[in-house]
């Protein structure tokens, strides 16, 4: 909070009025990005993290905050350098245990008597109901190195490959697979030695996203529940089918609860009273992204059953009501992120938000209560507590509020376009701070990425719309086919056609906007990343003159070198629809992909791309800046060697937006 009043003292000190200045990159920055950790056990107090950049140092530091759920202060509890996670209240609510680095610690809920409980190296950690227990998941080495094959030559520098799946996101396979271990605990020490309930070569959570979202206790404390996908190499590379499986901390048996179900499952989570277990279930293998269903298995029956079947929306991160009678969870509706609730008997659901913002997590605080973490494309996240009956929201924090009143936003316009299938289309219209409709703008279409990933009220800290609305610009931004919380057809439509009609929707899109007086038709532009870098690839040489420039971030540019370079084949064979050798060889690769289009390549182009980025890989990247430079278009390449997919370093961060910003306005 330090910072906020700095800023403020020196915004009143310059004599600025109220939300008169334009957000840039540098403000950006300087938010405190907001995270819920947890609620109290009695569910009046939300525990939360708050991370702040030092540009200079180049990195972040987290610390952990408490606030009443009701309304109130909020208090800092933690200080320390390095930054704490994984806050999470003691089962009785008397401690709160926290990882300060890789290591457990614990402190009274106010923050004081802070004491280390383990020198164990923890990724994470889960306190048993019956507090006697907890659970902890560690990286453990269980592959050879070349090194362990040849110990004669311990300055080898080299990797024996033999099979799929050698690096992943952004690392190469290091032989170590994340497991889960249980130990005895009682009054903040541990007990025992860590038992490995896992003691496999697959990681459990899911790597590298997965958290202790994906592992659950027992009411009782006797069973875990956790999420893994037990395959390896091609068969991993090829296959969605993670499993629920069931560990009895007395006898030491595993089962696997969703046998028969092929696609991913995951976030198992325990009714109150242990009868059932839900967890989100995706049907299709093979599909990422498939719609999200929520399974709930019955342990007296011995039966499990698809809650959601009916459901053409989304059901994300099932929670149960305290009296186990409603699951909560999370729902994408036309470009928005609601929280719904559930009835288990009846298989009703009923929206308990509406509005123009995204909850993207929530915790259950009691019979009456939700915590959720809300964001909207003009304000970064912060906790609401939300009624459930009536769905008003009230803010818990305001961790932001000071910066945002000296910000002016842009208008935000929701319109809907007609496809040239008939279909209507939702599309964000962002205007820049002060605008006048009396002139002339340059407009950006936005491209989204996934593919299956909606243009919903997201705030991000590199794509922001209201960041490029205040530097002048209007943002057109379609959910263009593809793009879930429309239904199922509208998100499933766009596999294996990556060119065809998504291409068309974002082009409708920006043919709209063009017939707006204030849209200058002469200065218009397309930017995006992943699928979105794709489709500024695709348009490049499709776009019949209709753009001044473009801007490509890790996109695919020649699809059978793509599909011979990524990772997770499942991804690929189901979007794309199968290999490039493939006795009928997909329109994916004859037809869809970019590179056959570099003829028709007229227009100014810069590529970036982070060398870490195994998903699209750095040489997709590199072929489409040749190609532009060996056609003579204007061409730039930002290579940043260690980002991944995403670019997660401050200053790193800047560059990519100034980069951004000078291209566009050299040629827009």
């Amino acid at each position: 909070m330090k910072y906020l009043s700095l800023f403020m003292a020196l915004t009143i000190s310059a004599g600025l009025p109220a939300q008169t200045d334009l957000l840039t990159p540098e403000k950006l920055w300087q938010f405190g990005r907001v995270s819920l950790d947890d609620v109290s056990p009695d569910g009046k107090t939300a525990l939360y993290g708050v991370t702040f950049y030092n540009m200079a140092a180049n990195k972040g530091n987290r610390d952990l905050y408490i606030a009443p759920v009701a309304g109130g202060t909020a208090k800092k509890i933690t200080a320390f350098d390095g930054g704490e996670g994984n806050g999470q209240y003691s089962p009785d609510g008397n401690r709160i245990g926290f990882l300060r680095g890789d290591q457990l610690w614990e402190m009274n809920p106010d923050g004081s008597d802070q004491r280390r409980v383990s020198e164990e190296s923890m990724n994470g950690f889960l306190y048993a109901p019956d507090g006697k227990h907890l659970l902890f998941i560690r990286d453990v080495k269980m592959d050879q190195t070349v090194q362990d094959r040849y110990p004669d030559l311990p300055k080898a520098n080299g990797r024996i490959i033999d099979n799929l799946m050698y690096r992943h996101w952004d690392s190469w396979h290091d032989f170590a697979y994340s497991q889960i271990f249980v130990v005895d605990y009682e009054n903040g020490q541990i007990k025992s030695a860590p038992v490995n309930i896992v003691n496999q070569p697959y990681d459990a959570p899911l790597q590298p996203f997965g958290g202790m979202e994906q592992i659950a206790w027992s009411p009782d404390s006797r069973y875990i529940a956790y999420t893994c996908k037990k395959l390896s190499g091609k068969d991993f590379a090829l296959s969605t089918n993670s499993d629920i499986y069931l560990y009895d901390r007395q006898t030491g048996a595993t089962t696997n609860l969703s046998e028969g179900l092929n696609g991913y499952d995951m976030e198992p989570a325990f009714s109150p009273d242990g009868r059932y277990l839900a967890w989100n279930s995706m049907p299709t293998p093979g599909f990422e992204s498939d719609r999200t269903h929520i399974y709930v298995y019955d342990f007296q029956t011995k039966k499990k059953e698809d809650l959601t079947a009916n459901l053409d929306q989304e059901a994300n991160h099932p929670q149960w009501s305290p009296d186990g009678k409603t699951l909560y969870f999370i729902s994408g509706v036309r470009a928005t992120y609601q929280l719904f609730a559930l009835d288990v008997a009846t298989k009703k659901t009923r929206a308990i938000t509406q509005g123009r913002h995204d909850f993207n997590a929530f915790k259950v605080a009691g019979p009456a209560t939700l915590v959720g973490q809300r964001v909207s494309m003009s304000t970064p996240a912060e906790l609401f507590a939300v009624d459930i009956k009536s769905g008003a929201m009230t803010a818990i924090t305001t961790t932001n509020q000071a910066m945002l009143n000296s910000l002016k936003m842009g208008k935000i316009e929701e319109r809907q376009v007609k496809t040239t299938d008939g279909k209507n289309m939702l599309v964000w219209m962002v205007y820049p701070p002060n605008f006048d409709p009396t002139k002339k703008y340059p407009t950006l279409l936005y491209c989204q990425g996934g593919p299956q990933s909606a243009v919903s009220q997201f705030f991000s800290y590199r794509w922001n719309l209201q960041l490029m609305a205040a530097k002048g610009y209007i943002v057109v931004a379609p959910n263009r086919r593809g793009l879930p919380s429309f239904g199922e057809e509208w998100n499933n439509q766009i596999s294996t056609d990556w060119g065809g009609q998504a291409m068309k929707d974002l082009l409708s899109a920006i043919d709209d906007a063009k017939r707006e007086p204030y849209v200058d038709s002469e200065r218009l532009g397309a930017v995006g990343a992943s699928f979105g870098g794709y489709a500024v690839f695709w348009m490049a040489g499709n776009h019949q003159k209709r753009f001044k420039a473009f801007i490509a971030h890790d996109g695919m540019f020649n699809m059978e070198s793509w599909y011979g370079t990524t990772e997770e084949m499942f991804f690929a064979n189901h979007d794309l629809g199968g290999p490039y050798w493939a006795e009928r060889v997909p329109e994916s690769y004859t037809k869809h992909s970019p590179h056959l289009y570099v003829k028709n390549w007229d227009t100014p182009i810069l590529i970036i791309h982070g060398e870490r980025d195994y998903r699209v890989p750095v040489t997709e990247g590199m072929q489409a800046f040749q190609a532009a430079q060996l056609r003579g278009i204007p061409s730039q390449f930002l290579v940043l060697p260690d980002e991944n997919h995403w670019v997660l370093t401050p200053q790193t961060s800047l560059l990519w937006q100034r980069v951004f910003f000078e291209w566009l306005e050299k040629y827009l």
